[in-house]
């Protein structure tokens, strides 16, 4: 059976940077919790961050390919450069979700981390730019379908293309997978 990596504030854990939860009400990933696909994961704890944490943005005109290659860093509005949590986090979720079978990822939009279409701009002025996180770009590099909250449907229509493709069966009832 495959599974789905997915962000753990969107699963009602109170892990984001301000202690909050963004807690994703679907049907879909409902079924998933009961199927026992869902890995639960949240890169910012895997790597080493608190709870609650200051805000944190990629820099000006870089993106999560330049912070992987240790051209930019993520930092927080102080100045606080928290790069390397935030790398050891994408390379944490990369190696939970080979582990679990992952084929596709559902995480939290706009995160510096999470982020598969936006992310904010590294001014901290609320601006969102096109681009993504360092988990999702760490993720996409190696073969997983990275979506977002609002994009269930798709995920599940990728999940089950995974599936019919590597032929692995799907019994129900295996429980919650967390990390």
């Amino acid at each position: 059976m495959r599974k789905v990596l997915v962000s753990a504030c969107l699963m009602g854990r109170r892990v984001r940077y301000d202690g909050r939860a963004k807690p994703v009400d679907d049907a879909t990933v409902e079924r998933w919790r009961r199927e026992g696909r869902l890995v639960v994961h949240c890169p910012e704890i895997s790597g080493g961050l608190p709870v609650p944490r200051p805000p944190a943005e990629i820099e000006p005109g870089a993106d999560a390919a330049d912070v992987l290659a240790g051209r930019a860093r993520i930092l927080t509005p102080e100045g606080a450069d928290v790069t390397e949590h935030f790398v050891s986090g994408a390379r944490s979720a990369l190696a939970t979700a080979r582990d679990h079978g992952v084929a596709v990822a559902l995480l939290k939009q706009s995160s510096p981390s999470c982020g598969s279409r936006e992310v904010y701009d590294g001014t901290f002025s609320g601006t969102k730019v096109s681009g993504e996180g360092v988990t999702a770009h760490l993720l996409r590099e190696h073969g997983i379908a990275v979506l977002d909250e609002t994009e269930v449907a798709e995920a599940a229509r990728l999940l089950a293309e995974a599936e019919s493709v590597d032929g692995r069966a799907t019994p129900p009832g295996q429980g919650l997978t967390t990390s």
